[in-house]
C-alpha cells in the first residue's frame, strides 16, 4: 500500500511502488494508471495490465477490448 499525497496522480505513485510490486499475474487500476511506460513496465515484471484507458486515448488495446468483452 501506498499512501501519498492528494495531489500526486496515480501514475506519479506508481512509479514509487513499481519495485515493491508482488508476484501477480495481473493488475487492476484505473484511468489514473493509465499510462504506456506503467503498461511496459509491467509487462516485463510479467504482469498483465487490465488499466482502462482515458476517453482522449487514440487507441485501445487488444487486452483492454478483451476485458470489457468479457465483462
Amino acid at each position: 500500500m501506498l499512501l501519498s499525497e492528494g495531489q500526486m496522480s496515480d501514475y506519479k505513485g506508481a512509479a514509487l511502488m513499481l519495485d515493491a510490486l508482488p508476484r501477480a499475474k495481473a493488475m487492476f487500476g484505473d484511468k489514473g494508471y493509465d499510462a504506456d511506460w506503467f503498461r511496459n513496465a509491467l509487462i516485463k515484471r510479467g504482469i498483465v495490465p487490465c488499466i482502462p484507458q482515458k476517453p482522449t486515448a487514440n487507441y485501445q488495446s487488444p487486452m483492454i477490448r478483451r476485458f470489457i468483452a468479457s465483462a
